[in-house]
């Protein structure tokens, strides 16, 4: 009922999205999800509009469609090039060229929200602020401006009424979604509803500028004692969920490499610089910049680097570091066992897993990496093809786990363009190594301990009460006892199969010996079919034959014989 609401409420974007697909070439899906039992589209539209689609790939055919639909729909195609696990290659390829060429949105609209948020007049809170932004995406902008206290400071300016549009939009994906599963196996077994709740609540992150200036000071606490770093200073005072004012950091982009040599940066230097930062948040600190893209990374004059827009982000338990650390190294090592003993770790696995099959997969990812060299390796690559593999077995890999393999991919992305000839996995074996030896230290090792002491006293003392009970009901015979035996509906339905068919066989064999019988004794005694003028045979003849009918009836109706 609550979905019917929501349709009815969100019917015209409804069929802007319907239209999408077929004009981009994709109207069979809306026949797939239902859609055209939803609304009368003029068949001209996808007929037309298909036959035109036709030389196009399936992924520029998503990506134009993921465009026309506007902000919502391209950072859901970002977002979803970051699983390669769940999507194919020529279509990630494709969303990686997702961009948001957008049109910025007026000044005076962006002057308008800036006050509106901060309950001032923007001249009395700016010596000076550009009517030209210097950065537009689909949900915001930036401005450069000059505080009254003289501070340099770029301010990003929410669009007007993009939360209440990205809101309805997610709100129909999701029921799209659950449409999905229900009439696709496909997304059914890629669970399309929960990735879809991952991106959406990603989005919505994105949405509140507060969050993002938490990140940035979490982020600057990571590297207080390297001055190499820089991170923006949020200014708290002139920051709300829609306005977020923080420090200009004056610096080039790493896709302008004429530049930074003309400035005399060392390419190879600022690769390691850039590495290194990624590798300590991801290894050392867990909470990690999960957007390291050309356009994110400044390279500053005093030779250090500037880790920008920090809207994306990931987190990593100490568990899960070690874990991903374990695994980067049996890579390297080439080791299926310890490379299945990782996996295992990282996710969650089915009772019912086929372990004979996930060796299999495992020899074969370790054949296509043999005796390539650590410096022709992609780390991403890599490690997305052993999620691919966790994935296909079943095996539930934590979102933020699966997202360390996307910021490998884009990392690798920048460092060819500084130094191709840079090793990453070495860059990262150091990490590793530093990760597996903290596991193991002594000292760690009795802090776990110790931390652990408090829960096995409370397990102590609970015991008699828990022994107690266990007496109670064993005398009262009342010990709850439950088995559980793989494909055991598989078992029991051949049962059915076969007690079906021995009971007809059994049946059959009794209507024919009494038959026979009947026949046989009128014969012999020479006498009519008449029992007390009454027609035996003929009677239970037709009495027999209809409960074989019904018994017929019965078996092939339960599909089970």
């Amino acid at each position: 009922m609550v979905i019917f609401r929501q349709r009815m409420k969100h019917m015209g974007r409804y069929r802007e999205i319907a239209t999408a697909f077929s004009r981009n070439g994709l109207g069979s899906i809306v026949k797939d999800l239902g859609l055209d039992q939803v609304f009368s589209l003029p068949r001209r539209v996808y007929v037309r509009q298909d036959q035109h689609n036709q030389s196009k790939s399936t992924g520029v055919k998503i990506r134009s469609f993921l465009e026309e639909l506007g902000p919502t729909f391209i950072k859901v195609g970002q977002m979803a090039s970051t699983r390669p696990d769940v999507i194919p290659d020529d279509i990630i390829e494709e969303l990686s060229y997702l961009q948001d060429e957008i049109e910025p949105f007026p000044f005076e609209d962006a002057k308008a929200i800036i006050e509106e948020e901060l309950g001032w007049p923007v001249d009395e809170v700016f010596e000076e602020l550009d009517p030209s932004p210097i950065g537009v995406a689909s949900i915001g902008q930036v401005h450069q401006g000059v505080l009254k206290s003289g501070e340099h400071v770029a301010i990003k300016v929410q669009r007007p009424n993009i939360q209440k549009q990205i809101h309805t939009d997610l709100e129909i994906l999701h029921e799209l979604a659950v449409r999905a599963e229900r009439r696709m196996q496909w997304a059914a077994d890629y669970q399309v509803v929960d990735i879809v709740g991952e991106f959406s609540k990603a989005i919505k992150d994105e949405l509140d500028y507060e969050k993002e200036g938490r990140n940035a000071d979490l982020m600057t606490k990571q590297f207080e004692e390297d001055d190499t770093v820089h991170i923006p200073k949020i200014y708290w005072d002139y920051t709300t969920e829609k306005v977020l004012t923080m420090q200009f950091i004056e610096g080039f982009k790493l896709d302008d490499t004429e530049a930074l040599k003309e400035n005399n940066f060392g390419l190879n230097q600022v690769a390691e610089q850039v590495v290194n930062a990624i590798f300590y948040q991801i290894f050392k600190d867990g909470y990690f910049h999960a957007d390291p893209h050309l356009g994110n990374i400044l390279a500053t004059e005093d030779d250090g680097i500037a880790l920008i827009d920090v809207g994306l982000v990931g987190r990593l338990s100490p568990k899960m570091k070690t874990q991903l650390a374990s695994l980067v190294m049996a890579m390297d090592k080439q080791d299926a066992d310890d490379m299945i003993k990782a996996v295992k770790k990282m996710g969650v696995v089915p009772e019912d897993i086929d372990e004979h099959e996930l060796r299999g997969d495992i020899d074969q990812f370790l054949i296509k990496y043999y005796n390539i060299p650590s410096n022709e390796m992609s780390l991403g690559q890599s490690i997305t093809d052993i999620f691919s593999i966790a994935q296909k077995h079943q095996i539930a890999i934590p979102t933020d786990l699966t997202m360390v393999g996307k910021t490998f991919l884009t990392l690798e992305g920048v460092i060819d363009q500084l130094d191709p000839e840079f090793n990453m996995v070495e860059a990262a074996e150091p990490f590793g190594r530093a990760l597996i030896r903290e596991k193991y230290n002594p000292k760690r090792i009795a802090e776990k301990v110790f931390e652990q002491v408090g829960d096995y006293g409370d397990i102590v003392e609970d015991l008699p009460e828990v022994v107690s009970e266990l007496s109670k009901m064993a005398k009262q015979r009342k010990i709850p006892i439950e088995i559980s035996i793989p494909k055991a509906d598989r078992f029991f339905s051949k049962l059915d199969e076969v007690s079906n068919r021995l009971s007809f066989s059994i049946v059959l064999l009794s209507f024919s010996l009494i038959m026979v019988g009947l026949i046989i004794g009128s014969a012999m005694g020479r006498q009519t079919s008449m029992l007390w003028n009454i027609p035996a045979i003929e009677i239970g003849f037709v009495i027999a034959m209809l409960m074989f009918a019904w018994l017929i009836y019965s078996i092939f109706r339960s599909g089970r014989f």
